[in-house]
């Protein structure tokens, strides 16, 4: 059984006086720092806020560190370390892979990009295709249930397709995408395949190199850590994409890809969460030989946990008469804890209703306009979203309920 105390323990917010009493649910917006992940900050800005890798010992240890976060991810990835890289958000980063990109795409060839994805893995690449004279194909969601269906993919790809973009979970329908059999249909093509993983990640820590995606991207600032984006790129890939950073740093893999320069320390405490997996690991016993293997098992335990909570939520919420879940109302392994409601008063309205009953969610369209159009809702009014992760409890689920209840 998941020892939630214990998890929580591991959270300073739960502590701070100014939340005390608060229901968080807008994680999929950000969550709270796991106690890991802020003393290496502290530690970093207290002991060692110098430049890195000169000879003088703080600047040793610095370097060390920020060697330390990528090999640390790349082990509870499934990755080489080498693979692993760390800069300001997902969102930019996806811009500096859209340059790198520009090589590999030309007039006449073909993007396949979703209208379920955020705007991040979306705009860019359109842009991308504009200003190389190719095509974009949209691999369009079904209009009731908002998925993504594979044999529509099937009919988009061709020679012609160089590139498929996809969300491994839609930020507003929580529901898991087949990665592997998107990749698998897009590499039989001869496509390449760019995954965002933003939405998924925070409830099950990927094993990219199973999945086989060319290009995986995560936000560490929402799977407890710090403000910076996880951008996994394959090694086939990356040796195919020109430098992006300084000309004088184009043989140091860590910076081709980070043209502004990395921030230090946070780069220096991004492994942190990968230490609180390893606590969590140990805690519940688990025999695991490997970073891999017990990022696997520390998964699992986040998703039973979050499927067990979610089950009566869901279940209350598809019967209430003022609202209307987007998508899956089913509870299972592959439903992500991130509900967005549909819902008669205007969501910005509930948002603020539930803030007077010390229930912190959101209300927009989460930079999932074309999403939001292809279901039928105007994307200015947004909806409302509900959104947990492993460390929330059964009280504050019961709490939420409740001000839904009273607001609704």
């Amino acid at each position: 059984m998941f020892d939630l105390d214990f998890a929580r323990s591991q959270f300073p917010a739960f502590s701070a006086p100014a939340l005390k009493g608060w229901g968080f649910f807008e994680n999929a917006g950000g969550s709270y720092a796991c106690a890991r992940t802020i003393a290496a900050l502290n530690d970093v800005y207290t002991q060692m806020k110098v430049q890195p890798w000169h000879a003088h010992p703080a600047a040793r240890r610095l370097g060390e560190r920020m060697d330390d976060s990528r090999a640390l991810w790349a082990g509870a990835l499934g990755l080489e370390a080498d693979e692993v890289h760390f800069g300001p958000s997902t969102s930019q980063n996806t811009h500096v892979l859209e340059r790198a990109f520009a090589d590999l795409v030309g007039p006449g060839d073909e993007i396949v990009v979703t209208n379920q994805d955020h705007e991040a893995n979306n705009g860019a690449w359109r842009r991308l295709a504009e200003a190389r004279g190719a095509r974009i194909r949209e691999w369009r969601v079904e209009p009731r249930s908002g998925r993504l269906l594979a044999g529509d993919l099937a009919e988009l790809l061709s020679p012609r397709v160089k590139l498929v973009t996809a969300p491994h979970c839609s930020n507003i329908l929580g529901r898991e995408n087949p990665v592997a059999d998107i990749v698998r249909l897009a590499h039989e093509a001869g496509a390449l395949v760019v995954i965002d993983g933003v939405s998924w990640a925070p409830h099950a820590i990927p094993d990219v190199a199973a999945l086989g995606a060319d290009v995986y991207l995560f936000s560490l600032y929402k799977v407890f850590g710090v403000h910076q984006g996880l951008m996994a790129v394959r090694r086939p890939l990356f040796e195919r994409l020109p430098n992006q950073g300084h000309f004088f740093n184009a043989q140091i893999n860590a910076k081709r890809l980070v043209p502004a320069g990395p921030d230090h320390a946070q780069v220096a405490a991004a492994g942190a969460v990968v230490d609180y997996i390893d606590d969590l690991a140990a805690r519940h016993a688990l025999r695991a030989d490997s970073p891999r293997a017990r990022a696997a098992g520390v998964s699992a335990l986040w998703r039973a946990h979050e499927t067990a909570l979610l089950a009566p939520l869901l279940e209350w919420l598809a019967r209430h008469p003022r609202a209307r879940v987007l998508g899956s109302t089913e509870a299972d392994a592959r439903r992500a804890p991130t509900i967005s409601l549909a819902t008669e008063r205007a969501p910005a309205e509930l948002a603020a209703e539930l803030a007077k009953r010390s229930i912190m969610a959101g209300a927009g369209h989460f930079y999932a306009w074309r999403l939001l159009e292809a279901l039928g809702l105007d994307p200015e009014r947004g909806v409302l979203r509900l959104s947990f992760v492993h460390y929330t409890s059964p009280a504050e689920v019961d709490s939420l309920m409740k001000a839904l209840d009273a607001v609704l």
